[in-house]
C-alpha cells in the first residue's frame, strides 16, 4: 500500500527542510519526497496544510497496567490523548515513576499494540522501592544501592532509553546515590533525566546538584518540565546556568510544557511544609482535579482534608509566572514535553492539548516561528534520545508523520475537561497507516515499543 501527500508545506527541521513538496510513503516508511507526482495506491490533497514529522513527547506519564494489559480506554487513556494531538512517540518512566517494571511495559507495549509508539525511562523511584526502600525522606544502604545499581543496568539493557529520577519526591536521595545509579548509563550512553529537587528560589542548588552529577558520570542529562521548577523568576538565571554547563561540555538539555500552572497529586512532596512560603502564595492557588470538590480552589480546610484522606487526587497549582514560561520556549536548548499525566481521564490539560496549544498560543500569536516550534516537538526530542527513524522526513525513515491546518488548530482540552481533543490535527500517520483524523482514532493499536 502506498500513500502519495501531495501539494503540502513540509517541515523538517532534522533535515532543514522547509517547502512544498510531496511525501509519497510506501511498506511504513518514506519512500520519496518529491515535485514530482509519482504514482500511488491512494493520493490524498492537502493544498494550504501542513506536514510535519510525527510529534515526539519525551516526557509524559504512561498509561497504568490493570489486569496484565495497559490500560487503553479511548476516552481516558493517555496515549490516546497523545494520537489525537499527533504524537506518534512518546517516552514515559518519568520523575523516577514506572507503572511496572519498565521493560515489561515494553514488552506489553509490543505484544498488544499502542495508540503511540512508546519508549521507556528506568524509574529510579520504582526500583528504590523495589529494593524494599519504602522511606522516601532516608538514605538507602549500600545492600539496597547495589541491588538498584544491578537491576537498573538490567533494565538499560532489555531496552529502556536512560533512567528518570523524581528527587523532588525521594528527597532522602543523596549524591551517593545519584552517581551511582546514573553511572551505569554510561554503558550504551543512555541518558538521565530528573524532577530536580527543589523549585522557585532553591531551583539554583537543586539543578546545580543534579547538573553536576551528569557531569562527574559523563551522561547525557535532560532538566524536566523547567516551567514548573523556574517559572516563578528564575528562569533568566536558570538558563545561564544551565548554557554554562552546556559550554563546558555537559550534554544538557530541558524540556517545558506550553501552560502557566502545574500539577501534582495533594499528598507530594511538593505541598509539604513551607510550601506557601517558597510561592508566596495562599491555599485558593491549588485546584483539586478530582474528589468531592474538582474544580474547587482549596481552602486550608479543604487542603488539609485531602491531603489527609486522598493524598492520591491530583491538583492544579497556578503560581507560575507567564513571562518565565515564555522565555524557556524563547530558548533554542528547550523542547517541549508534555509532563502529561491522566489519572482515570482527570488531570491536567496539558496531556491532551500541549502540541496543539504550542502552534495556536505561541505560533499564530507570533511568539516563535513554525519552524522553531516544529524543531523543538520532532527534531530536538528526536536526537536527544537517539531515534534515527523518527522525528524526520528523509527517505527511509519511518513514516510517522502528521498533517496540520495551522489556521485552525488549537488545543480544547481544559481543566474542567482535560480529555477533550484538539482541532486543526487533520491526520496522524503511524508506520505508514492512518491512525488518526480530525480527532477521531481510527487505529489504536500502531504502536509499537521503541528500544534503545
Amino acid at each position: 500500500m502506498s500513500i502519495l501527500l501531495k501539494n503540502g508545506r513540509v517541515i523538517d527541521p532534522a533535515n532543514r527542510v522547509d517547502a512544498r513538496l510531496n511525501v509519497l510513503i510506501r511498506e511504513g516508511k518514506i519512500a520519496q519526497i518529491t515535485s514530482e507526482e509519482p504514482e500511488a495506491d491512494e493520493v490524498l490533497d492537502v493544498s494550504g496544510k501542513i506536514i510535519t514529522p510525527g510529534f515526539v513527547d519525551i516526557h509524559l506519564h504512561e498509561d497504568p497496567v490493570e489486569n496484565g494489559r495497559i490500560a487503553d480506554q479511548e476516552e481516558t487513556a493517555i496515549f490516546c490523548s497523545m494520537l489525537r494531538m499527533g504524537v506518534t512517540t512518546a517516552l514515559g518512566g518519568q520523575c523516577g515513576i514506572n507503572q511496572c517494571h519498565p521493560a515489561d511495559y515494553l514488552d506489553l507495549v509490543d505484544r498488544d499494540g499502542a495508540a503511540v509508539n512508546v519508549a521507556m525511562l528506568a524509574g529510579h523511584t520504582w526500583f528504590r522501592e523495589a529494593s524494599g526502600h519504602s522511606d522516601k525522606y532516608t538514605r538507602v544502604t549500600d545492600q539496597e544501592l547495589e541491588w538498584m545499581t544491578a537491576q537498573l543496568e538490567k533494565a538499560l539493557d532489555r531496552g529502556c532509553m536512560g533512567i528518570s529520577y523524581g528527587i523532588r519526591y525521594s528527597p532522602g536521595i543523596d549524591k551517593r546515590e545519584l552517581l551511582a545509579t546514573a553511572g551505569v548509563c554510561r554503558k550504551g550512553d543512555k541518558m538521565i533525566a530528573a524532577h530536580i529537587r527543589s523549585d522557585a528560589a532553591e531551583v539554583y542548588e537543586a539543578a546545580q546538584e543534579f547538573l553536576e552529577v551528569g557531569k562527574e558520570a559523563g551522561v547525557s542529562v535532560e532538566v524536566s518540565h523547567i516551567g514548573s521548577m523556574a517559572g516563578f523568576g528564575q528562569m533568566e538565571e536558570f538558563l545561564r546556568m544551565v548554557d554554562e554547563y552546556r559550554m563546558n561540555g555537559l550534554r544538557v538539555s530541558c524540556d517545558c510544557y506550553p501552560y502557566y500552572a502545574f500539577s501534582t497529586t495533594i499528598g507530594s512532596t511538593t505541598y509539604d511544609e513551607g510550601w506557601l512560603d517558597r510561592y508566596h502564595c495562599g491555599y485558593d492557588v491549588v485546584e483539586m482535579s478530582e474528589g468531592k470538590y474538582r474544580g474547587q480552589r482549596c481552602t486550608k480546610e479543604i487542603f488539609e482534608e485531602m491531603r489527609r484522606d486522598h493524598p492520591e487526587y491530583l491538583t492544579v497549582c497556578y503560581v507560575m509566572k507567564d513571562s518565565d514560561v515564555d522565555m524557556a520556549f524563547r530558548h533554542p536548548n528547550v523542547m517541549l514535553g508534555s509532563d502529561g499525566i491522566m489519572d482515570h481521564g482527570q488531570g491536567h490539560p496539558r496531556a491532551a492539548g500541549s502540541f496543539p496549544r504550542l502552534l495556536a498560543q505561541f505560533v499564530r500569536t507570533g511568539k516563535l516561528s513554525l519552524y522553531e516550534a516544529v524543531a523543538m516537538m520532532t527534531a530536538m526530542p528526536a536526537e536527544k534520545l537517539g531515534l534515527k527513524n523518527k522525528g524526520r522526513l528523509n527517505v527511509g525513515a519511518d513514516a510517522d508523520l502528521v498533517v496540520l491546518d495551522l489556521d485552525r488548530v488549537r488545543d480544547r482540552a481544559t481543566f474542567m475537561e482535560p480529555t477533550l481533543p484538539p482541532e486543526g490535527i487533520e491526520l496522524v500517520f503511524i508506520g505508514g497507516e492512518l491512525a488518526a483524523r480530525e480527532g477521531k482514532i481510527l487505529r489504536g493499536k500502531l504502536g509499537r515499543a521503541v528500544r534503545g
